[in-house]
């Protein structure tokens, strides 16, 4: 897939261009459906599939502070190369963008592609006061010779697919729900950070800590079953999230994910890694010292091998290498 953010730096093609276009956070079943679409007419027509995203989000400037997303942009971007979509457009956005007529926006399109289909989802707008809607998009359709597509909306046990509800039932810890809607676990990542070095020393259960950054969408605080992936390689886990009452942090605010790996005993401060949340266990809680909170992490590791037990054959479909709990 090639990755370009803006229109001018696509090299003309001949060839019909399917195109979406939308934010696309989470990359959840919904957005697959449009993506599905125009990989497929592309392929049958010998054209090119296009999708085309913006980046940041347009409510982070349009509304700062009001909305968390689902993925960032590495991981957007990573999840639309697996589509098999030809070509992805992140175009920066901004306030000016935000302020163009949706017509002026389609002939931008219209200038360095061969737009044959535009496909979008049934709730789609953009443009200057979100004037390039659906009954807009069909009447330029038929001025300008392209066919328009909206995807209906999509229910999975009844629950709509979209990333509203997404970041809903993530801040519920109702990740079983989250995974049916996305099609995968939803993951946190980062680069493991020093801690206070108390979980092997002191607990008996040593932890890789992440950092949650205030912007971005924290899950439900507590102790979660994990899938962790690091060096291509996949390991049960059981992991906090929250601020740990336990321990006196002199009212630090600092949200931290920390993830007991099974089976681990390499050092990688400083390393990236990704952990898949898979099922909510039981809310944060302060406890009356080390030794209970080391009794009750052992009833979590317990409990989470069940659960990683039952969904072993799952997890194998999710994880890239080899999986070891």
């Amino acid at each position: 897939m090639q990755v370009y953010n803006k229109f001018s730096e696509i090299q003309t093609r001949d060839s019909p261009a399917f195109v979406t276009i939308g934010n696309f956070d989470g990359v959840h079943k919904g957005h697959q459906l449009l993506f599905k679409r125009v990989a497929q007419q592309a392929l049958a027509r010998r054209g090119a599939s296009v999708a085309i995203t913006f980046e940041p989000h347009p409510l982070k400037i349009l509304r700062p502070g009001g909305i968390k997303l689902i993925s960032t942009i590495q991981q957007k971007v990573e999840l639309i190369r697996q589509t098999g979509i030809d070509t992805l457009v992140v175009l920066p956005f901004t306030r000016e963008l935000a302020a163009t007529p949706a017509a002026a926006f389609i002939n931008a399109i219209l200038a360095h592609l061969k737009m044959k289909e535009l496909v979008v989802g049934y709730d789609y707008a953009f443009g200057r006061g979100r004037e390039g809607n659906i009954p807009f998009l069909k009447k330029h359709g038929e001025e300008k010779g392209f066919v328009l597509t909206v995807i209906d909306a999509l229910h999975v046990d009844s629950i709509l697919v979209s990333s509203t509800k997404i970041r809903e039932l993530v801040s519920e810890g109702r990740m079983r729900d989250v995974a049916k809607l996305m099609g995968r676990p939803y993951q946190i990542r980062g680069e493991v950070k020093m801690g206070e070095r108390r979980g092997a020393a002191e607990i008996g259960f040593p932890t890789a800590n992440l950092h949650i950054s205030p912007e971005d969408l924290c899950p439900k605080h507590g102790v979660y079953v994990a899938q962790v992936t690091y060096g291509g390689h996949c390991y049960g886990g059981v992991i906090n999230i929250g601020r740990n009452p336990t321990f006196d942090r002199n009212n630090d605010p600092t949200i931290m994910a920390e993830t007991h790996i099974f089976d681990f005993n390499r050092d990688i401060y400083g390393q990236p890694i990704k952990i898949n949340l898979l099922r909510y266990l039981r809310g944060e809680r302060k406890f009356s010292g080390i030794k209970e909170l080391a009794a009750h992490i052992a009833n979590d590791v317990e409990e989470a091998k069940l659960v990683l037990e039952d969904t072993k054959k799952e997890l194998l479909l999710i994880c890239d290498d080899s999986y070891n709990h």
